[in-house]
């Protein structure tokens, strides 16, 4: 360990940007067993190590960094997998700039320990060799519900599973996986990595409903009947709305309704067929990982340019850097500090354009991000055949809640106490339908963390 005087820091191989733009695949490769080691071991193995602390599910970073650097895949594979529901998939999606990288020790001069990509590795090779993540071998006679296969419910079948306790989970979408299937992309999330995972939940005992909406194929009060609890994990997919001018024309689209679109139709199941950016301008507003989403989706559609427009500048950018700087290769044209004023249509209702104005960032507001402040008489336009609009999610309000008496927040978000249980006995609540939008790494540990809380109080 601790070579880092000796070894630089070296990233996963990715694709070249005009080759992996042809097509859908994951744009990185997996680390070799030698690379991994050799990464592995310039850890300097922190006596208060921060990458553990960052990171929110607070895995064993330092200690499967050890195990791999020593070629041991087997104790790195358990390690990795005993707190993380699917440390192969946060390994290719978080943003480990903003959390274990970010706060690595090495990270000040050395360069940090390359904490994802080894992730990925020791979950990817463990499988190749035949490797398992533990169950339950002795089931108990109590199940639980699970409204929402997407990050949250996959991660507290994972651990319900893990004590011995039956789950069934019931999603309205025709694959389980929620935002990992629909929302984010093949190129940064090959889908046979969930499946893959699926099938692992299914040989543990989960059984899985899909094409199931509560209060439509299925009442709420049958879960309470049928079950021991219920735990809710349905998201926030409820996109945010602009509201300038033209942002209702018809070929002006959500940033998730787009993404589930496309991936409907690489699945070739029913989609928007209206949804179409082939050989036309494309212009994404946002800066966050899901508008980077859209605009390399948008290359890979064919679309004849793209551009993303942000109103602050790249180094403010709320999301991952990789995943800008996997755009710009791509061959993305950004503009900062620009923010939009209305669109422009045609006669016939056409989107032909946007109307922008220029901005400068200025004094900090109450959480000490600086205030974006338009300059007058900057307006300019950019040509335009479709806009996306990436300008964050909401919680949906369903109606199994109200209905029900569930508490919600002023942003209809679930209330819930420290046990992540809900206003109403025996159900409980995690991932982005409880804190808002966030990232799939804290969606998971509300999983986790709602699971414990339910086995304390079915199994004592």
């Amino acid at each position: 360990m601790q070579k880092f005087f000796d070894l630089e820091r070296i990233d996963a191989r990715k694709r070249s940007g005009g080759e992996r733009i042809k097509d859908f695949d994951e744009i990185y490769e997996v680390f070799s067993k030698n690379k991994a080691s050799e990464q592995s071991a310039r850890c300097i193995q922190c006596g208060d190590p921060y990458c553990h602390t960052k990171c929110p599910l607070h895995n064993l970073i330092p200690q499967w960094l050890k195990s791999t650097a020593k070629k041991d895949l087997e104790l790195a594979f358990a390690l990795s997998n005993e707190p993380s529901p699917f440390p192969e998939v946060l390994g290719k999606i978080c943003p480990h700039d903003r959390l274990c990288e970010g706060d690595c020790t090495l990270n000040d001069g050395h360069g940090a320990i390359t904490i994802g990509s080894i992730e990925t590795f020791i979950t990817e090779k463990g499988f190749e060799k035949g490797l398992k993540p533990k169950f339950a071998d002795v089931m108990s006679d109590k199940k639980v519900a699970i409204i929402g296969a997407g990050p949250a419910g996959l991660s507290a079948a994972t651990f319900l599973l893990r004590e011995g306790i039956n789950v069934e989970i019931f999603d309205k979408q025709a694959k389980a996986g929620g935002l990992l299937t629909y929302g984010i992309p093949g190129f940064k999330l090959d889908k046979s990595v969930i499946q893959r995972r699926v099938d692992l939940l299914k040989e543990a005992g989960a059984i899985f409903h899909q094409n199931c909406e509560i209060g439509k194929n299925i009442g709420f009060d049958e879960l309470q009947e049928q079950f021991d609890a219920v735990f809710i994990g349905v998201g926030a997919t409820q996109g945010r709305k602009s509201t300038i001018a033209g942002a209702d024309a018809k070929e002006s689209y959500l940033a998730m309704e787009f993404l589930t679109a496309i991936q409907k139709k690489i699945f070739s199941e029913d989609y928007n067929e209206n949804i179409n950016v082939k050989d036309k301008k494309v212009v994404v507003v946002g800066g966050g990982d899901t508008a980077m989403d859209c605009v390399r989706t948008s290359l890979r559609e064919k679309a004849r340019s793209v551009h993303c427009l942000y109103r602050r500048d790249a180094n403010n950018m709320p999301g991952s850097k990789k995943e800008y700087i996997n755009a710009k290769e791509e061959g993305v044209d950004f503009e900062f500090y620009a923010s939009p004023k209305s669109i422009e249509l045609d006669s016939n209702g056409n989107i032909i354009g946007i109307n922008m104005i220029k901005t400068k960032l200025g004094e900090p507001d109450a959480s000490g991000r600086q205030r974006v402040q338009e300059i007058e008489n900057s307006d300019f336009r950019v040509d335009a055949d479709v806009v996306i609009f990436a300008l964050g999610f909401d919680p949906i309000k369903y109606n199994f809640l109200t209905d029900n008496a569930i508490k919600l927040d002023k942003w209809d978000g679930i209330v819930v106490n420290e046990n992540y249980e809900t206003s109403k006995a025996n159900v409980y609540a995690g991932g982005d339908c409880h804190r808002g939008a966030d990232l799939v790494v804290t969606a998971a540990l509300d999983g986790r963390e709602a699971a414990k809380a339910i086995t304390r109080k079915l199994l004592g």
